[in-house]
């Protein structure tokens, strides 16, 4: 069995290829894909050949950790049905290439555990549950807060600020794109150079902008926070004096961890997570190159999602 999937060659090398799945094992399921996200963050690095040494780098290479699909065929002990809509945040299933993360494909043979159940209203919003989870483990954890001031109004600060208000919170969202400044409910966007407030108790940088940490060391309350959220290419370093005064705090949020997916599939599906106007653009699977410049390359671009329902 063959599906066709997108494999980087190389940095900004694409294909579309027909690569071979697996046989369906007796606790698998095959999906048949029908969206698939683009992710601006470690997905970026990938494509132009940025990223760190990193578990399972190198080309050729499919990528995708944010599909969503239709379970169409299901092992005897798999724990789904056939016809039920689920969310995969990607798979190990090629053979003939590297799987970091391996779900930007028209099929997928994964393990059922790994395959999860989406309400059928959610459709192409539920490519967005990865960044979700990834927003939601911010504030996750015994020592985590609500930050008040988050860096970036991509879809990752906006799905942070959205849980931060699910969560009685109203944060300050600093953005330099006057067209990314639009969106905000139930909390605030402004250019970081209007704002003249020192005391914040907790800032969360998605930029992936190293060269940020002194500057936000520098709007720290007493005893402050500053959490890393975005993924971050160069080496970070800050001046010892102002993070001494303030007796600053860095913590790096790192991948969502399951409870963090089930926290926010829940909270989209009561309607309690809003997870619309994220997605701005749209590709066929066989426009994928295209796709991958306009993400990367067009600032008006939120989220581009690739269309396999289509793909043979």
């Amino acid at each position: 069995m063959f599906a066709p999937a997108v494999v980087f060659q190389s940095p900004k090398s694409l294909q579309i290829l027909e690569l071979a799945l697996p046989d369906l094992g007796p606790a698998d399921v095959e999906v048949q894909v029908e969206f698939t996200g683009i992710s601006t963050g470690t997905e970026r690095l990938l494509w132009d050949g940025t990223m760190p040494a990193f578990p399972g780098m190198g080309y050729p290479l499919v990528p995708g950790y944010e599909t969503v699909g239709r379970v169409v065929r299901a092992g005897a002990q798999a724990s789904l049905t056939e016809g039920t809509r689920v969310f995969v945040p990607g798979s190990q299933c090629f053979k003939d290439a590297r799987n970091l993360f391996g779900g930007s494909a028209a099929r997928l043979v994964v393990p059922s555990a790994r395959a999860l159940p989406i309400a059928d209203h959610l459709a192409e919003r539920g490519a967005l549950f990865a960044l979700a989870a990834t927003a939601h483990h911010v504030a996750s954890g015994v020592l985590a807060q609500q930050p008040d001031l988050i860096v970036g109004h991509g879809v990752l600060g906006r799905l942070i600020a959205r849980l931060a208000v699910v969560a009685g919170a109203a944060p300050t969202v600093w953005e330099t794109n006057p067209s990314r400044r639009d969106g905000a409910v139930g909390y605030t966007v402004v250019d970081p150079s209007t704002d003249t407030r020192r005391d914040y108790r907790c800032i969360c940088d998605v930029s992936g902008d190293a060269a940020l940490l002194d500057s936000l060391i520098a709007r720290l309350a007493p005893g402050g926070e500053v959490v890393l959220a975005g993924f971050y290419d160069a080496p970070l370093s800050f001046g010892f004096p102002a993070a001494f005064m303030r007796e600053a705090r860095i913590r790096v949020a790192a991948q969502w961890a399951p409870q963090d997916l089930a926290a926010v599939i829940a909270l989209a599906t009561s309607g309690q997570l809003s997870l619309d106007g994220l997605i701005t653009h749209h590709e066929t699977a066989g426009r994928a190159d295209a796709a991958y410049h306009t993400a990367f390359g067009d600032a008006a671009c939120l989220k581009m999602v690739l269309d396999w329902r289509d793909a043979p």
